[in-house]
């Protein structure tokens, strides 16, 4: 009997970390897909890979959309034929303990050079997908003081506009 119990024992712990791993492949395959949807132009696939209630934070500090905001603002891009292509330099995912939902961080060489993306995946009918993005810029901090002053001048203004909603 305790032989039984112990080869269960060690089923189950196997096979909880086989599972861990196929998620982590699953969420990485649905972060490249999203990406190389965007690289090819591929309009449905790219936002048939986000949740209906997903958000996207871009660069500039005004761009804040939630799904269809931001369909609305790719599709011109997505109908040249190319909208941005994002190769990842390294990433970290991570889920929760039951799996339904991860996050992640990653660096990206783009036509900005190395930005940062952030997300958050939420698992959707047994298929991940893209809830909430983040894109910023990295920034040398030997150029930080550099940045800050080309900045200074548009976004005093838009701080501004903030502070008085």
């Amino acid at each position: 009997m305790k032989k039984v119990v112990l080869l269960a024992l060690i089923v189950l712990i196997f096979s909880c970390k086989s599972n861990s791993e196929q998620e982590l492949k699953n969420i990485n395959l649905c972060i490249n897909q999203w990406h190389k949807a965007a690289a090819d132009a591929d309009f449905e696939t790219y936002f048939n890979l986000m949740t209906d209630d997903a958000v996207f934070i871009g660069t500039d500090a005004s761009e804040n959309w939630n799904k269809k905001e931001f369909e609305i603002y790719s599709k011109p891009h997505f109908d040249k034929g190319k909208a941005w292509t994002f190769h990842s330099l390294e990433r970290n995912v991570y889920t929760d303990k039951n799996q339904k939902i991860a996050w992640f961080d990653e660096l990206l060489d783009t036509s900005f050079k190395i930005c940062r993306g952030s997300g958050v995946l939420e698992k959707v009918n047994g298929t991940w997908k893209i809830k909430h993005y983040v894109l910023s810029m990295t920034i040398p901090n030997e150029k930080a003081k550099d940045v800050i002053v080309t900045k200074d001048s548009l976004e005093s203004i838009f701080i501004q506009k903030l502070k008085s909603k």
